[in-house]
């Protein structure tokens, strides 16, 4: 399996991250993507792939941190991503729910992460959360096949799902598939094509039962792949299998040959 999107980098893993890595490795979980949101974690991202084989990693500049953005955080993530390993540009999107920054500003600093990835022919991880009119809008506005990425931690409908499908972009479930009043994103499980899902911790965030209210990790991905594999009537084996590989395919990657 290959936890698409975690957030190594932050300190509720400073205490234990060796430890954390080995788990997920003793349950098969053979590569992690963690993901950047500022310039400070995303350099730190950098640093975590170096340090270990497993991890790829992404950089970009979250929506919750467009308001403190400038030219030269732009043009440092522009640079950082040319490192090795480094294999998107993300977390960027918008954030309408917890407005943490002016919504000007989101849009601003996601349209211009778009341009860079564009620029550097990288794919994108996009957040969207209580935005989705205006996150299709803007990656409408770009022409088709332009960019491609995954949506994170989808939290929309099976329509809003198939739009998105239909443009080009994978769809990331993460553990809250798991919880009992997630009805309409088992409902986007069971509908939308297995080779356009992703699996995704967001770890330390968004723990799956039976871990809800706990630290997530990567090793839990193993209880949203089971949950899908129930929710679609097919194997784990199959599950574990195919978003592996939409990993790959959208990242340009090749380790589970």
């Amino acid at each position: 399996m290959i936890d698409s999107h975690a957030h190594l980098d932050m300190k509720q893993f400073d205490a234990d991250r060796d430890q954390v890595i080995d788990r997920a490795v003793s349950v098969d979980v053979g590569h992690i993507i963690t993901v950047g949101i500022d310039i400070i974690s995303s350099q730190n991202a950098v640093k975590l792939t170096t340090r270990y084989p497993s991890i790829f990693a992404t950089i970009g500049i979250h929506p919750h941190n467009a308001d403190n953005a400038n030219k030269n955080d732009l043009e440092q993530i522009a640079l950082l991503a040319q490192q090795d390993k480094i294999i998107a540009i993300g977390e960027i999107g918008l954030d309408f729910f917890r407005n943490r920054s002016a919504r000007q500003n989101q849009i601003k600093v996601f349209t211009q992460q778009l341009a860079v990835a564009i620029s550097l022919d990288l794919p994108v991880v996009i957040h969207d959360r209580e935005a989705h009119t205006e996150t299709v809008n803007i990656l409408s506005s770009f022409k088709q096949n332009e960019l491609r990425g995954v949506i994170h931690c989808f939290s929309g409908d099976y329509e809003l799902a198939k739009t998105f499908i239909d443009m080009g972009y994978y769809i990331s479930i993460p553990g809250t598939i798991t919880y009992n009043n997630a009805s309409q994103t088992q409902d986007v499980v069971r509908r939308i094509p297995l080779n356009r899902l992703l699996l995704e911790t967001d770890a330390p965030f968004l723990a799956p039962t039976p871990y809800r209210g706990k630290r997530n990790e990567p090793s839990y991905i193993i209880y949203t792949a089971q949950k899908i594999a129930k929710l679609r009537e097919i194997s784990f084996e199959e599950v574990s299998y195919q978003t592996s590989k939409n990993v790959c395919k959208l990242f340009n990657l090749s380790f589970t040959e």
